[in-house]
């Protein structure tokens, strides 16, 4: 068994019958491989790591590391190797093949219905998808990223007349690549930064691109506008001026997810994808446990008169029309009234942190958006939660 170590050794040895890669152990049921190329390249080298739960090796390409030089090859192949053997140890991989882009983010999405979402319309379709993993490179992900650059946002899915798009925003760019990132990660270690193996230096977010939101609507504004929403939507809008939600986590909570004794409400379908647990102030619980009076504990918490959840498309047509009866400025959307509460509770004085842990965002995000508002407690702007 070759010592792949040893440059001398590596470059003597001849393909195998059925591209075998030449593998050398690390340790037991971990291995390091690598593969010469047939043509004179540089060679390909890949992981196996044997699986306590399926009783099986699994094995995984780690690309030709280009970019670097002499032992720094086989440093970084191990480096690669070792974790993905402890991944697999771990039992977080999954026994698929993944040998493509299209297969990495297949794995990925598993249970992340929004990054599927993503794959589908940005990655499944493109050349990207069908680029081997081992001979993945920068250039291919900044092809990439300029294709999606200029494809046009969909702002509207009306169905009659013509669909409206807008110029693609950096933002949404940034949400984009982040998924796609977060999967080749899980199978690619970063390469050499300024190489043309560095594929993780295409992705690189746009800096300062999610632009703070203006649209803000005071205490008094959001009983107007609360005062001319019809009779079917009002409950939920409500719960949207009392709780610093996202409109999708709100409409997805079932009557269940709400506990009447301790005022704890669990949001689990949200943007960041892990469940969290809220004691919510009493004018919401009031709210909510209106809402949940009666019903199955699955059935939805915001239940429209048709029996359904509330959704994008079922929400914005009583928003809009009441934001226009109320003479407000046709930007404010159910968003705004998140960035309103928001805005209140950084305003009063409410810890960063908090804050952030109740709306489901990060410490940074709160600081960035809101930062500048904070350090005036007045304790009358929790008004906010007790409309």
């Amino acid at each position: 068994m070759a010592d792949l170590s040893k440059i001398g050794e590596r470059d003597r040895l001849k393909p195998r019958p059925g591209d075998e890669p030449h593998w050398q152990r690390l340790s037991a049921g971990r291995f390091v491989g690598f593969r010469p190329s047939q043509v004179g390249g540089r060679g390909n080298w890949f992981a196996r790591a044997y699986d306590p739960e399926t009783k099986a090796y699994r094995r995984q390409p780690l690309g030709d590391f280009a970019g670097l030089t002499g032992h720094e090859v086989f440093a970084a192949a191990k480096r690669a190797a070792e974790a993905y053997c402890e991944k697999v140890e771990a039992g977080g991989h999954v026994g698929a093949k993944v040998e493509t882009v299209a297969d990495a983010c297949r794995e990925y999405a598993k249970g992340r219905p929004e990054a599927e979402q993503r794959f589908r319309r940005y990655v499944n379709s493109d050349p990207i998808a069908k680029v081997m993993l081992g001979k993945l490179r920068r250039r291919h992900l900044k092809e990439w990223r300029s294709r999606l650059e200029s494809q046009p946002a969909l702002v509207s899915r009306r169905k009659k007349g013509e669909p409206i798009h807008r110029a693609r925003a950096a933002s949404t760019v940034n949400r984009d690549m982040a998924v796609l990132r977060a999967a080749l990660s899980k199978y690619l270690a970063p390469g050499a930064p300024n190489s043309e193996a560095a594929w993780q230096e295409a992705l690189k977010a746009t800096p300062h691109a999610d632009g703070r939101r203006i649209e803000y609507l005071d205490l008094t504004q959001r009983r107007l506008l609360l005062s001319k929403i019809d009779t079917e939507a009002r409950p939920f809008v409500q719960a949207l001026c009392l709780l610093p939600l996202r409109p999708g986590a709100l409409a997805a909570l079932a009557a269940g997810d709400f506990d009447k004794r301790t005022a704890e409400l669990t949001i689990g379908k949200d943007k960041n994808g892990k469940p969290r647990r809220i004691r919510v102030p009493t004018a919401a619980a009031a709210l909510l446990g209106a809402e949940a009076k009666g019903k199955l504990p699955g059935a939805p918490l915001f239940m429209r008169a048709n029996g359904k959840a509330w959704d994008r498309n079922s929400w914005k047509v009583p928003i809009a029309a009441a934001v226009s009866a109320a003479g407000l400025d046709k930007k404010n959307t159910a968003y705004t009234l998140r960035h309103s509460t928001i805005t209140d509770l950084v305003t009063a004085g409410l810890p960063l942190l908090t804050i952030a842990q109740i709306s489901g965002t990060s410490a940074e995000m709160i600081e960035r958006h809101y930062g500048h508002l904070s350090g005036d407690a007045s304790v009358a702007a929790l008004a906010t939660l007790t409309l």
